[in-house]
């Protein structure tokens, strides 16, 4: 098995029919690749999950089943999540094979890539498309955008085994980096101490941060920080709460 693939992840979140679960599975099996995770599905394990993965049967008993999307991303470093249609959200868009050669340039660079596929009748939440470095649009037609999950999964997949066909060299070279970055658990910590920074600082001065939050977090998601600079900008960060701290009234500081 192709090293890159095998650490690419196709990840359902909110299934509600298992039978897409089980032809997700046989649509990955037939491209190479071999993690698929679920979160938190409406039925599973099923019989229809089973008939639909028509041989896939190993993957699909490997699959983990995680109770929230947080826990299926751990130890992932880059996270795509894939639509038809375009969000209210401020991500970079890539098309299906754009998508596909940087998932598999940071996968053969050592990383571990997320493809997020979202409920068959809401797709990914605003919420969720928010822990992604970047959306993958299926250009699909303005009139029916409805596509099958299954389909889309078989989609990506098929895009990967070209980019694992022809080594995709270049891709590589392009997205290797000295240090892999942090893992997305590790950025979404680093988040929660810079909001409680800026509310330290009261950089929002009374106005709702959701703008400057949304846009910080894009910053940082496209800058991709490794672990060692991730705890330069946490040091920062706890220096700008001492001085905070220290520039308090005695009073408000309870002397």
């Amino acid at each position: 098995m192709n090293a890159a693939m095998a650490r690419i992840d196709c990840v359902l979140v909110r299934p509600q029919h298992p039978g897409n679960i089980g032809a997700a599975a046989r649509a990955l099996r037939t491209m190479g690749l071999s993690r698929l995770l679920l979160v938190a599905p409406r039925r599973f394990p099923d019989a229809e999950a089973s008939a639909l993965a028509a041989g896939a049967d190993a993957l699909l008993d490997a699959a983990p089943v995680h109770a929230t999307l947080d826990a299926a991303l751990a130890g992932c470093t880059l996270a795509l999540g894939l639509s038809a249609r375009r969000r209210g959200v401020s991500l970079d868009e890539l098309d299906p094979r754009a998508g596909a050669t940087r998932a598999f340039a940071h996968a053969a660079a050592g990383g571990r890539v997320a493809l997020l596929f979202g409920n068959e009748r809401t797709g990914l939440e605003n919420d969720e498309l928010a822990r992604c470095h970047a959306m993958v649009r299926i250009p699909s037609v303005d009139d029916f955008s409805s596509l099958n999950l299954a389909q889309a999964v078989q989609l990506m997949a098929y895009e990967l085994r070209l980019c694992a066909l022809a080594a995709a060299p270049d891709a590589v070279a392009t997205d290797a980096a000295p240090e892999p970055p942090a893992g997305l658990h590790e950025v979404e910590t680093f988040f929660a101490h810079l909001w409680r920074t800026l509310d330290a600082i009261d950089f929002h001065k009374g106005r709702a941060p959701h703008t400057v939050e949304r846009r910080l977090r894009r910053l940082f998601l496209r800058a991709q920080p490794s672990l060692r600079e991730l705890r330069i900008l946490h040091g920062v960060l706890a220096d700008a709460e001492r001085m905070a701290q220290l520039a308090q009234p005695r009073s408000a500081q309870g002397e």
